[in-house]
C-alpha cells in the first residue's frame, strides 16, 4: 500500500526510478528548473542562504547540491554531492574529512540535507574545523507539522522518530549513509 501511494505521489518523470541513481537526481534538477512554483521557492530559499553568508574570507561550499541550482545564483559556490553527478564540482562525504584546510570555508550551505545525515556529531566536528571564525553553517530544513509527520513517518525512505534520544541511524537510500550551523531565517 505504501509503495502504491509513493508511486502515485511521485513526479511522472521520476516514477519508478531508484532514489540513489544519479539519473534520478538529474531528472529532479530538470523538474526544479521547469516548474515555476518550485523554481521560485528554491530561489527564495537560496536567497536566504546566500544572505546569511558573512563577509569573511573563505570559500562557500554547498552540500547535497544534487538537483539544485544555487551555483546559477552565485558562481563562487562549490557544489558537492555524495555521488558522481553532472554539474557537481566535488564528490565528498561531509561526515568524513572535508578536503579543505582548517578555516578555509566562510560558509557551508545546504537545502534539505541536514536531516539525511546519519552522524551529525561527525558532521559538526569536521565542519567546525573547516569553517573560518565568523563563518556560518546555514541550512533550510523541512518543517515538522501534523501533516509532515504523516508523510515522513509513513512515506519517507529514511527513519523519522521524534522520540529518538540520539541522532544516528543506519545509512541507506537517498544518499543517507554519507554525510554532509547558524540557520538562515527568512523575513519577508
Amino acid at each position: 500500500m505504501t509503495a502504491m501511494i509513493r508511486g502515485m505521489l511521485s513526479h511522472p518523470l521520476t516514477r519508478g526510478m531508484d532514489i540513489d541513481d544519479p539519473n534520478t537526481t538529474l531528472m529532479r534538477r530538470r523538474i526544479l528548473r521547469e516548474k515555476p512554483f518550485l523554481r521560485k521557492l528554491y530561489e527564495e530559499w537560496y536567497g536566504c542562504l546566500l544572505n546569511s553568508v558573512p563577509p569573511v574570507r573563505g570559500r562557500i561550499l554547498e552540500l547535497g547540491s544534487g538537483a539544485g541550482f544555487l551555483k546559477d545564483l552565485n558562481s563562487e559556490v562549490i557544489t558537492s554531492e555524495v555521488f558522481e553527478c553532472d554539474g557537481i564540482d566535488m564528490v565528498l562525504d561531509a561526515c568524513g574529512h572535508l578536503p579543505f584546510d582548517d578555516g578555509a570555508l566562510r560558509a557551508i550551505l545546504m537545502t534539505d540535507v541536514f536531516h539525511h545525515l546519519p552522524d551529525v556529531r561527525a558532521f559538526f566536528r569536521e565542519s567546525a574545523r573547516a569553517v573560518a571564525a565568523g563563518g556560518v553553517i546555514s541550512m533550510i530544513e523541512p518543517w515538522v507539522t501534523p501533516w509532515s509527520k504523516v508523510i515522513y513517518g509513513r512515506l519517507h525512505h529514511e527513519p523519522f522518530d521524534l522520540s529518538a534520544r540520539e541522532w544516528e541511524f543506519k545509512s541507506g537510500g537517498g544518499g543517507g549513509g554519507r554525510c554532509q550551523w547558524q540557520t538562515a531565517r527568512c523575513r519577508g
